[in-house]
């Protein structure tokens, strides 16, 4: 398979990235690094991503920044955040690979623990995962009948990010980012669409 990777160069995106190119064809693709280069809150920059890889078999987003903040200390430009970077920037993915998969193709987007158990200032990753996870089954009911697949892996904090967000998930077990890798080789490899996996 052909398989563009957004994030490839993160501490997910890699591990996902030594996981699938065991067996498939990576092209990475990231903000400021990778082969491919992609802003996901401009529409002409995911269009020209599209324009470039042609039609590919899978297409994944390891991706997405949200605001962490106490809720009364937050305005809606911090929550905002979240809704365009992470939300709206893997939705707007999502929009315009469905028109570039191959027969048979998915798309896998990336939530996270905190969209079923919230943390202390985690109001708006919260928010915005579950917001992915609620487009996700939607819209795999409308890609059903063209044959292509959508599902959201959704990991707990990682083992490798811990030095940097252990205040904030107190009693958390973390998982490694190679174990987390694992959900998205399901998604890709594996028949369920609508499905929230979760790597906890």
């Amino acid at each position: 398979m052909k398989i563009l990777l957004i994030g490839a160069n993160g501490t997910l995106g890699q591990a996902v990235a030594r996981q699938l190119g065991q067996r498939h064809q990576i092209l990475a693709a990231g903000r400021r690094s990778g082969e491919l280069r992609v802003d996901l809150t401009d529409d002409a920059s995911v269009a020209e991503l599209f324009a470039r890889t042609g039609t590919v078999d899978a297409v994944i987003s390891t991706t997405g920044a949200v605001h962490f903040g106490p809720l009364q200390q937050m305005n809606p430009a911090q929550f905002n955040t979240g809704l365009q970077d992470k939300l709206l920037g893997q939705v707007r993915l999502a929009l315009a690979a469905q028109h570039h998969l191959s027969a048979g193709g998915s798309i896998t987007l990336t939530s996270g623990i905190i969209s079923a158990q919230p943390i202390r200032d985690g109001v708006n990753a919260t928010a915005v995962n579950a917001a992915l996870e609620g487009f996700v089954r939607a819209a795999a009911l409308e890609l059903l009948p063209r044959g292509l697949r959508i599902n959201v892996v959704s990991p707990n904090v990682l083992v490798e990010s811990m030095a940097a967000y252990a205040p904030y998930f107190p009693g958390f077990e973390p998982v490694s980012a190679q174990r987390a890798a694992l959900g998205y080789q399901r998604a890709v490899e594996g028949i369920q669409s609508g499905e929230t996996i979760t790597v906890w």
